[in-house]
């Protein structure tokens, strides 16, 4: 049984966390507005930031995200949409130096960059947050080393292509 802190993560404090993060992403339009926003408000070194790493970190240490495994990559969806997140699906990926399967966003996504060692970069940005706009698509990388991504998805869509 891995060691747990006195204040242990659980799925359901980091759907707490995740329902307060998206309430402010409702209705907003997933574009260059929004990705600077979060990172304003939101980026590396903000306790919204800091609070997201040290959950997914430890939801992956104790086996409840990234519990599925596929070309070297971690991953899992943690919550389906829902309206307590305001219509997001909620997934995370544990990546190191490697891409993953191309697809394409219907209504865009969100991501939040964590390095987890050195200065790991998804798709050439650092820690922070990245948006993607409806239509967009991409074969998602990380490069110089490892890092977690948690990803919101308007509607839970996502189209992998072949």
């Amino acid at each position: 049984m891995p060691a747990q802190s006195a204040c242990a993560i659980t799925p359901e404090a980091f759907r707490a966390r995740m329902a307060d993060l998206t309430m402010q992403l409702r209705g907003r339009a997933l574009d260059a507005d929004l990705d600077s926003w979060l990172n304003t408000h939101h980026g590396s070194g903000s306790p919204t930031f800091a609070a997201l790493a040290e959950a997914c970190r430890a939801g992956v240490r104790d086996g409840w995200l990234c519990d599925r495994e596929g070309g070297g990559i971690r991953y899992g969806r943690i919550f389906k949409p829902a309206d307590d997140l305001h219509g997001f699906s909620v997934d995370v990926v544990d990546m190191n130096e490697c891409a993953g399967p191309h697809h394409t966003h219907p209504l865009g996504e969100i991501d939040l960059i964590m390095p987890v060692d050195g200065d790991a970069q998804f798709d050439g940005r650092g820690a922070g947050w990245c948006v993607y706009g409806p239509g967009s698509a991409h074969r998602p990388t990380v490069t110089r080393g490892r890092a977690l991504v948690l990803y919101l998805l308007p509607q839970g869509q996502i189209q992998f292509t072949r």
